[in-house]
């Protein structure tokens, strides 16, 4: 018997708003992966993402008595413009609730679009629950994200317009999973139709909620997510979305953060078009799953979900495409301090291009050198360099992989400190708003002195910080303690190579 969700999805009202979204062939890609690769572009709809098919789903099923008292929901995203869209055009009122540390552009979006926007709380979770008590006192519909058979099915038309434009000739379809209402969604119609067709999953590899509950049979409550791909950035997969997802969804895939920004990369060259983390997940998931598999000649379809970037991210990006693309290596190596050792190591490697030099000399002895070096031939081309580079004497250590030293050594001038005793180095991360780094210095408070400390906006939703901090070790104890009080999420790296070699 067919799922009710097919006649749902074939009776969802989102082309009032919504748009029939072209599928785009991806001839760089396809070139490269010898696949046929094919980019669906919801970043292409009037709100420049798919969640416009769920939410005006939601709201077009409204009865007129409960339209007439408006709507509510919590997004910091792509959810509140498809709402306050959905609303203007159904002429109801509508009300988003969005977290303080939502970007001034966000909000101006869903203000322009004739919503009432409401910052509260510095998370979703706090949006969430906000929203939950106007929608008590206003008597207003709250409109989920995800967890929403009307909203799902409205993000199943993706799935509709696939097979109409493939004729269901394809082998795969990847698709980005935060709550899980657009794969849910998508997966039951895939399935029905064409059982053959792979349905597979994306996630971050810090934002793993769907992978996770799955693997245990139950929905799991993440302690935390990445923020970098925020669109997707859910701690608890949807009820139902989950229940769907373990009927129909194949497999699901998780990708770095490196290997997202490549892709968004990889859809900039292949169509010129920017799309948001989120939105490049289903090609950065389709890269390795095809790569893991030693898939050849397959016709393989990804959902670029969204295109709401903060201008100020590209920075960030374009310095981890490279490395996400096996197009850039991070090298820390130890030098003799003797005359002609500096060009020894240059002469090791040759003609090959140097993106970052950072050098300072630390002692008599040796010295460190912090090394950016562009890559033609990825990995395999890295390894010979290290082992060219240890052939020649020298001592190497990969930092291609370590996230503190892409997120905060590289960008540091310095060099080892004397007479710091009992430094702990900490990352951490708190909402980014006006103030936040005086109140988490403020948070650390004046009982331990900070004895190192580098901060770079990234242009997020989130600040990132690398703390050295002396505590005594009789102090260890109430310093954790501390730490867990504030809330910021951290980890410990004072066993991390980079921090050792270069500033410890």
């Amino acid at each position: 018997m067919a799922s009710p969700y097919i006649e749902r999805i074939l009776k969802a009202r989102v082309y009032d708003v919504a748009q029939q979204t072209p599928l785009e062939e991806a001839p760089r890609l396809s070139r490269r992966l010898d696949n046929h690769v094919l980019f669906k572009r919801e970043d292409l709809q009037p709100v420049f993402s798919f969640k416009l098919r769920g939410a005006y789903n939601r709201i077009a099923q409204l009865s007129q008595a409960h339209a007439q008292r408006g709507v509510v929901c919590a997004s910091a995203g792509n959810h509140a413009q498809g709402v306050a869209l959905a609303a203007r055009q159904r002429g109801i009122g509508a009300v988003v609730v969005m977290p303080q540390t939502t970007p001034q552009i966000k909000v101006q979006a869903v203000a322009d679009l004739g919503a009432e926007a409401v910052l509260h709380g510095d998370d979703y979770d706090s949006a969430f629950e906000q929203a939950l008590v106007l929608a008590r006192e206003r008597g207003l519909t709250f409109v989920h994200p995800f967890d929403d058979p009307d909203v799902i099915a409205g993000q199943g038309t993706v799935a509709v317009e696939i097979l109409r434009q493939t004729g269901g000739q394809l082998d795969a379809v990847f698709v980005p999973v935060g709550g899980g209402g657009l794969i849910a969604g998508m997966a039951v119609y895939l399935k029905y139709l064409y059982p053959g067709v792979k349905v597979i999953g994306v996630e971050p590899e810090d934002a793993a909620g769907m992978y996770e509950s799955l693997k245990a049979g139950r929905r799991i409550t993440l302690p935390r997510v990445g923020i970098f791909a925020d669109g997707v950035a859910v701690r608890r997969v949807g009820e139902e979305t989950f229940a769907l997802c373990r009927q129909h969804v194949d497999e699901i895939v998780l990708v770095s953060t490196d290997e997202i920004c490549a892709a968004i990369q990889d859809v900039f060259e292949d169509n010129r078009s920017i799309v948001e983390p989120a939105g490049a997940l289903a090609v950065a998931g389709l890269k390795r799953y095809a790569a893991r598999l030693g898939l050849r000649g397959k016709r393989l379809v990804a959902v670029n979900s969204g295109a709401n970037m903060n201008f100020d991210r590209l920075r960030h990006v374009a310095e981890r495409a490279d490395l996400g693309g096996q197009r850039e290596a991070l090298l820390a190596v130890v030098i003799p301090e003797h005359p002609g050792s500096f060009l020894h190591f240059c002469e090791v490697l040759g003609r090959r291009s140097v993106t970052e030099f950072n050098y300072r000399y630390a002692g008599a002895a040796s010295a460190q050198i912090f090394c950016g070096l562009a890559l033609s031939g990825g990995s395999s081309e890295k390894n010979a360099v290290v082992q060219e580079l240890r052939a020649a004497g020298f001592a190497v250590t990969d930092m291609s992989d370590d996230e503190m030293a892409k997120l905060h050594v590289r960008y540091m001038v310095g060099g080892h400190a004397g007479g710091i005793e009992h430094e702990l180095l900490y990352r951490f991360e708190f909402p980014e708003r006006p103030g936040a780094l005086l109140r988490f210095l403020q948070a650390i408070g004046t009982r331990w002195n900070i004895s190192l400390f580098h901060y770079r906006n990234h242009g997020s939703d989130y600040g990132r910080v690398l703390a050295g901090i002396q505590v005594p070790p009789a102090q260890r104890e109430d310093f954790l303690l501390h730490l867990r009080e504030l809330h910021y999420a951290y980890v410990e790296e004072s066993a991390n190579p980079a921090y050792r070699m270069f500033l410890g």
